[in-house]
């Protein structure tokens, strides 16, 4: 196996795998997925799509995706036709003020030390998914911080997709940045030699058709921690202030090393 799968390439092939399948114009409104096993980068994978359910206004589909003779990843995903209903939602916490992240952000890297220590910053430049966060030190910086973020997020390059496609893009950039929330209290970063961390499940409720080719923000929170697991979950808006989608994660977060040796000792005090 070579280097691992990205989470997000997972979710949107299959949402896609599923999609494809969909003759009566309903677009996805929920998917629920489950990562199995560390997939390859590298090596091609198969997935197969089976019909759970078809009625009128809803059908759901199972894709399971295999590598070889190993799966890797389960999704139930569900269609829904459009329909008129009841409306509300919930604003935004923070401004939706994508040139004030896109200021703040350049001045965080021309002032700070922790910019050119940080091996993710280049990585984030050269992502098909533009990404802006509002507090840079959240999501580059080691120090403990409340969890609860935000980041602007695009596609690199305009893709002009049709709506099948666009809930694909925001499935693939609804597993980055995500999983660090429930970490970012306990001053640790996937990646560290301090933590194990992966995506154990994720879902996904998508309430508009997004444009990713326009700036989307992820506004991201973790209530909860505990047992080497932490629940994720956030929101995504428009610029003009519409909520698109909803997702949640439970992500493994199992401390190593030095920090395991801390969480002990507190313990036994």
């Amino acid at each position: 196996m070579g280097p691992r799968m990205f989470g997000g390439q997972a979710l949107a092939q299959a949402l896609l795998a599923a999609s494809d399948q969909e003759t009566g114009g309903r677009l996805a409104h929920s998917l629920h997925a489950y990562f199995l096993k560390a997939g390859s980068a590298v090596d091609p994978v198969d997935y197969s799509v089976s019909q759970l359910s078809e009625g009128r206004s809803f059908a759901t589909r199972r894709v399971e995706a295999s590598q070889g003779e190993t799966l890797i990843f389960s999704m139930i995903a569900s269609f829904h036709a459009p329909e008129i209903g009841f409306e509300h939602t919930t604003p935004s916490p923070f401004p939706l003020d994508i040139d004030a992240a896109l200021q703040s952000l350049e001045a965080w890297v021309e002032h700070n030390v922790q910019a050119s220590e940080s091996p993710i910053l280049d990585r984030l430049r050269h992502r098909p998914i533009e990404i802006v966060p509002l507090d840079p030190g959240s999501l580059f910086g080691t120090r403990a911080r409340e969890p609860i973020t935000a980041s602007w997020m695009r596609l690199r390059d305009p893709a002009k997709a049709d709506p099948a496609m666009q809930r694909a893009l925001l499935a693939y950039a609804s597993d980055m940045m995500f999983l660090r929330n429930a970490l970012l209290p306990h001053g640790v970063r996937p990646g560290s030699r301090e933590v194990q961390a992966a995506s154990l499940d994720h879902a996904i409720w998508f309430h508009e058709t997004p444009d990713f080719d326009q700036w989307h923000l992820f506004v991201t929170s973790s209530p909860w921690a505990g047992g080497a697991r932490g629940l994720n979950r956030g929101h995504f808006y428009r610029e003009d202030g519409t909520m698109v989608a909803s997702v949640a994660q439970e992500s493994l977060m199992r401390p190593k090393g030095d920090a395991l040796e801390r969480i002990e000792s507190q313990k036994n005090a």
